[in-house]
């Protein structure tokens, strides 16, 4: 079984205080430690399992800079195969579509049974790319997946959904998934494991080598672009409401009535 990753190189932000960089547009990055997107270790996980069971290569990509690199060794340290790096002055500032069509033309001319993405980036949330990629590539697709078999060319994924719920559907090989976190435990990866594979070629992809004009990607290429980044206001502190169940339920329903929330 062939199995294309997609991943993304994203800053981690949990333990940062993050401040918004002077186009207004952005995050100040200088400072933060960057690291593989983590729904996308999931993706990547799932898909060394697949390869060591049914055998098959791992190719991993993504569209970033020479930075990316570090990325794309942690992968190929985890038991990827190939790693193939999209780079190009025009893919700056592409959204999620443009995105996927860069990723689509560099996945075309490779043999794969199944694609598989993050359910969504950590940096901005979007989760388009995997679903536009799907369509893009004129292949079936299942988002939020949790738990997936493979047998007879068929994929039965089992999906997330609200309130606890789970849809199993079957769909036919080739096809794409978007890889929910929790669905497998990512192996660590160790120092030594990334030397072993720090001379391994990284095959760099720009706009010439996909087919693609600089007007199908970057700024050019995409529908949405942002036009300002802003920090949430600050709000009160919350009220802590004291007294037994029958005095703290009065206390609510007085201030939803204050509120407006009651009539």
């Amino acid at each position: 079984m062939n199995i294309v990753v997609c991943v993304k190189r994203v800053p981690e932000t949990a333990d940062a205080d993050v401040t918004i960089d002077r186009s207004g547009k952005d995050i100040e990055k200088a400072g933060l430690a960057f690291d593989l997107n983590e729904w996308d270790s999931y993706a990547i996980e799932e898909a060394i399992a697949l390869k060591e069971k049914y055998g098959g290569t791992v190719t991993v990509l993504t569209l970033g800079g020479e930075e990316s690199n570090e990325t794309l060794r942690k992968c190929l340290a985890m038991g990827a195969d190939e790693a193939l790096r999209l780079t190009d002055p025009a893919f700056a500032g592409s959204d999620a579509f443009a995105t996927a069509r860069a990723l689509a033309e560099a996945i075309r001319p490779i043999p794969y049974d199944l694609v598989l993405t993050g359910v969504q980036a950590e940096d901005d949330g979007y989760g388009q790319v995997g679903g536009v990629l799907a369509q893009l590539l004129g292949i079936p697709h299942a988002s939020l997946v949790c738990r997936l078999e493979v047998q007879d060319r068929k994929v039965r994924a089992h999906r997330e959904l609200e309130g606890g719920l789970e849809e199993v559907v079957e769909i036919d090989l080739p096809a794409l998934l978007t890889i929910q976190t929790g669905i497998n435990q990512p192996r660590y990866v160790s120092i030594m494991g990334i030397r072993k594979v720090a001379k391994k070629e990284i095959k760099v992809l720009g706009t010439k080598e996909l087919h693609l004009e600089a007007a199908e990607v970057g700024l050019s290429g995409s529908d949405l672009q942002v036009e300002q980044l802003f920090l949430p206001p600050v709000g009160e502190g919350a009220q802590i409401l004291e007294g037994n169940v029958e005095e703290v339920s009065l206390k609510v329903l007085d201030i939803l009535k204050d509120k407006g929330g009651l009539s």
